[in-house]
C-alpha cells in the first residue's frame, strides 16, 4: 500500500495526482535559484502539476575536492526561505549531517537523505525527529525491499511521513542501471510513496575527469518508464543551461525543454488512470 504523504496542500501517493520535485542541483546564486523557481511555478501552474522546489545548499558528496559545493547552510537556507515566501512553493533540500536537520527543517518542508547516506541511522533519526517529511534516496548499493529498514528508522523516531526515491543501482564501474520493478516493489513492501529521480538515474558516477558524467538524452525514456511503472512523483534537476551548470550539468534537463516532457508524462499518467478506472 502506498501510504499517502501530505506536504502542505499537496498529497503524494495513494492515487494522488503525479507530482514534480524539481530545481537546480545546487544553489549557484540567489538570482538563478529564483528565476528557476519562477519558471517552474509558471510551467506547473499551466499544467496543473503539483510542484516541490528542490535545491541544495551544500553538495558534500562531490567527486573532487575542487568541485563547487554551494553557498553553505546559512546563506543557502536564507535563499530557500525567500523562494518559499516569494513563490509559494514547498521546499525540499538535502542534508549530510545530523546537526543540519533542525535548522534546515525551519525552512524546508521535505528533508532529503542522500543515497550514499541512506544507511546512516543518526542522520535518518535526526531528520525524522524534526517532523518534516523525509525523502530517502535508495542507495546505489541497496536492494529495493531493504529500504524498509531506512523507513522503519523514521517510524521508530515517530515520523510516518516518508518518501523513497529510486535513482538507479551501481552496474559495474562508473555506470548505473534502473530496475523499474523497484517502484512497485518499494510501494508494496515498504508502504511508502515512491519518487523516481529521472536525472541522477542517468548519471555516470565519477566518469568525467574528476566529476560525474551522464547520458542526458535518456532522461525522457526513463521518466516515461517510471510513470508507467506507477511512480508517485518525478524528481528532476533542471537548469537554464545545463552545460554551464556548476554541479551535475551532464544529468540536468534544460528548463525550456521541460514543458514538453511533462506534458508527455501527464498524458501517460492520465491514460494509466483511465485504464485503471475501466479495470475497476
Amino acid at each position: 500500500m502506498k501510504n499517502p504523504v501530505e506536504i502542505r496542500s499537496l498529497r503524494i501517493g495513494a492515487g494522488a495526482p503525479l507530482a514534480l520535485i524539481a530545481g537546480p542541483d545546487v544553489i549557484e546564486s540567489p538570482d538563478l535559484a529564483h528565476s528557476v523557481a519562477e519558471r517552474l511555478v509558471e510551467i506547473c501552474g499551466a499544467l496543473g502539476l503539483p510542484l516541490i522546489f528542490k535545491a541544495s545548499f551544500d553538495k558534500a558528496n562531490r567527486t573532487s575536492v575542487d568541485s563547487f559545493r554551494g553557498p553553505g547552510l546559512e546563506r543557502g537556507l536564507k535563499t530557500l526561505a525567500e523562494i518559499k515566501r516569494r513563490h509559494g512553493v514547498p521546499i525540499l533540500t538535502d542534508i549530510h549531517e545530523p546537526a543540519q536537520a533542525a535548522p534546515a527543517a525551519e525552512v524546508a518542508d521535505v528533508l532529503q537523505v542522500p543515497a550514499f547516506l541512506c544507511r546512516q541511522t543518526d542522520l535518518i533519526t535526526a531528520v525524522a525527529r524534526t517532523g518534516a517529511v523525509v525523502n530517502i534516496k535508495k542507495g546505489q548499493f541497496v536492494a529495493p525491499p531493504d529500504m524498509r529498514h531506512a523507513a522503519e528508522k523514521c517510524r521508530a523516531a515517530g515520523n510516518e511521513r516518508v518518501l523513497l526515491t529510486e535513482r538507479g543501482f551501481a552496474f559495474g564501474y562508473n555506470n548505473l542501471v534502473v530496475d523499474m520493478r523497484s517502484i512497485p516493489w518499494m510501494q508494496r513492501e515498504v508502504g511508502c510513496p515512491v519518487v523516481f529521480d529521472a536525472t541522477h538515474s542517468v548519471q555516470l558516477p565519477s566518469a568525467a575527469a574528476g566529476q560525474s558524467g551522464g547520458t542526458r538524452d535518456f532522461i525522457p525514456h526513463l521518466a516515461r518508464a517510471a510513470v508507467a511503472a506507477g511512480a508517485d512523483a518525478v524528481f528532476m534537476e533542471v537548469h537554464p543551461d545545463p552545460d554551464q551548470a556548476l554541479c551535475d550539468g551532464a544529468v540536468s534537463w534544460r528548463l525550456d525543454d521541460l514543458p514538453t516532457l511533462l506534458e508527455g508524462l501527464l498524458a501517460l499518467r492520465a491514460a494509466l488512470d483511465a485504464g485503471q478506472r475501466q479495470g475497476d
